[in-house]
């Protein structure tokens, strides 16, 4: 009965597509594919949201603490078997799969993506890992957009739009957030993009916000009422903020990092795996509760008026009011909070870090403001400190600040704080940059050589394959032979660059044409001159396994128009500068969304 509707739903889709141009089609697919975002994000936030509800109900009237530590055990041991069992024994995670499919693979997602990642995170966060739901939504949004513009044949440039749309409409069907949607889809994951294409992934944005608001619960979206007026006297204190949410967004990059690749070396099953690690997130579950799930709520009750409410249903319950005991328990959570999402995600769990970014941002600016206060150095703002916390560790983990900035204000119902989510996010982008040149999700693709960044030049550059612009046919001489049989390999070609090579093949020196120039028409000299007496050294080398950026830098540093290249240290073509450029500005032509 469903394949009877969606083949129905395909046909009428057909037929306005044939009804349509281009271009109006694109229009009607981001509205068809925000929608479908946007119904993903429902019933994963609704799951994930019924499942802490159901515990917190089970810990207030039973008394049962340990009733958070069991569920995440559950869902990540169910995740494995899902993944062994349904998905081939494998799933990809990290919105960098997303960047590596629109450069490497022709923006071609799998089908799989399009409910793997809704089944296997909600299982993993619904039941209370230590991770976010907003990744895999992003992914699926992808998989949607991608798969749709398969679907009805559409190139790939169309194909890279509607993958923005994906991703646009998730993050704001997630949130309530379109604007933010909008700039995470273009300053993460998109190369590039013209001013014409941000219409379609605008409207697709605002389909997935418009659905999640009318068909979601709004109290499920993380969301804040109370903020106070910005004073600009505690600009200072924004700028240490900014500082420390820098430094943190690096101690999470790396430690996260840390632990999954500890996990992925282990030489046991996927089961036992599982099982270890999610003992040891249930254990760090039992003594901070408020590391269970997204973490949403929790951030919440820190922004609210009574943020002991914390400590209930903890080992800390009878503290619930001293205020140092709170902070400390506050400042341990924050720290061990990447322990509990590495442990999630490493151990076998899906999930993603932009939910664990705005838990750790959260806790960091109560933590700040709230010792400040403590202190007597100043009264601040708790509210506004611990919403403006977040933007900065989200800026400085993925590299987005107009996201981190965007995002914070919508939530917040206005832009009141837009200096201080300025000032903060801003501070802690320059940080993390300083010390990882890549943004989390980039770093591991970073490892691999597959490098994406926000420099569009490398990106493109990273696309391009070597091998398809070394040009093999290229005449050599000997350095014994005289400079009559250079002549006349001059005469009888359009060469200008001879590599020298002994009987071993290997490269002994380069002859360019204007070196020689003078000496060519003097018959005596060309007689009697060898070719190792002109030849020079080739002021740099080219291996096949090097990068094109790193051809790219070595045109740009010798400022010559062609460079030798080894195969297995013996010589094995030249690459041209003119060729080199040629494929970049194709390939460029060919990756710009219009």
């Amino acid at each position: 009965m469903l394949k009877k509707y969606f083949r129905k739903l395909e046909s009428i889709i057909a037929l306005a597509q044939s009804l349509m141009t281009p271009k109006q089609f694109i229009f009607f697919s981001s509205v068809l594919i925000g929608i479908s975002c946007s119904l993903a994000v429902i019933v994963l936030k609704t799951f994930a949201h019924s499942v802490f509800s159901f515990a917190t109900y089970i810990n207030g009237i039973l008394k049962l603490s340990f009733i958070n530590s069991i569920l995440p055990i559950v869902g990540i041991l169910l995740t494995v078997f899902i993944v062994k069992r349904v998905l081939n024994g494998s799933i990809e995670k990290g919105t960098s799969q997303i960047l590596y499919a629109v450069a490497k693979k022709a923006s071609i997602i799998p089908k799989k993506q399009m409910y793997a990642q809704i089944v296997t995170s909600s299982l993993t966060v619904g039941l209370g890992g230590s991770a976010g739901l907003e990744s895999p939504i992003v992914i699926t949004g992808a998989a949607f957009g991608s798969n749709f513009a398969q679907n009805y044949k559409l190139p790939y440039k169309d194909r890279t739009l509607l993958i923005g749309c994906g991703v646009a409409a998730g993050i704001a069907a997630a949130f309530n957030a379109p604007i933010a949607g909008v700039l995470f889809a273009i300053e993460v994951l998109l190369v590039d993009v013209s001013i014409s294409a941000f219409t379609p992934i605008m409207i697709s944005a605002a389909t997935g916000a418009l659905v999640s608001a009318i068909l979601l619960d709004e109290s499920i979206l993380l969301s804040f009422k109370q903020q106070e007026t910005f004073n600009y006297h505690n600009i200072p204190f924004y700028v240490l903020l900014g500082l420390l949410t820098g430094f943190i967004a690096v101690y999470y990059a790396r430690n996260f990092q840390k632990v999954e690749h500890y996990f992925s070396k282990l030489k046991i099953g996927p089961y036992k795996k599982a099982l270890i690690g999610s003992s040891l997130l249930a254990l760090l579950i039992f003594i901070f509760p408020t590391l269970f799930g997204e973490g949403y709520e929790s951030i919440k009750t820190l922004s609210e008026n009574d943020p002991g409410q914390l400590l209930d249903n903890t080992l800390f319950a009878n503290f619930r009011n001293n205020q140092w005991v709170l902070l400390l328990f506050v400042g341990c959570t924050m720290m061990v909070k990447v322990f509990a999402s590495g442990l999630t995600i490493g151990s076998g769990g899906n999930g993603g870090n932009f939910a664990p970014s705005l838990f750790l941002g959260s806790y960091l600016g109560y933590f700040f403001s709230k010792f400040i206060s403590l202190i007597g150095l100043s009264k601040l703002p708790i509210s506004n400190f611990t919403m403006v916390g977040m933007a900065g560790i989200l800026s400085g983990l993925f590299h987005a600040p107009l996201t981190a900035i965007f995002l914070i204000a919508e939530i917040t119902g206005g832009y009141s704080l837009m200096i201080p989510l300025m000032i903060v996010s801003s501070i802690s982008f320059a940080i993390s940059k300083r010390f990882e040149k890549y943004s989390l999700d980039v770093k591991g693709l970073a490892k691999k050589g597959h490098v994406f960044t926000s420099n569009k030049d490398s990106n493109i550059l990273s696309t391009l394959d070597i091998d398809t612009i070394i040009q093999t046919d290229y005449l050599t001489v000997h350095p014994d032979e005289n400079l009559g049989k250079l002549v006349d390999l001059i005469s009888h070609s359009n060469q200008v660059v001879f590599a020298v090579v002994n009987n071993e093949k290997d490269l002994v020196g380069v002859v360019h044409f204007n070196d020689i120039r003078e000496i060519i028409f003097n018959t005596y000299r060309v007689k009697y001159t060898l070719i190792k007496d002109v030849m020079k050294t080739p002021p740099a080398i080219i291996f096949t396994y090097d990068s094109m950026e790193i051809v790219m830098s070595k045109f740009e540093k010798t400022k010559t128009a062609f460079i030798p290249v080894l195969r297995n240290d013996k010589y094995f073509g030249f690459i041209s500068k003119s060729i080199a450029l040629e494929a970049y500005r194709t390939k460029l032509r060919s990756m710009t969304i219009e």
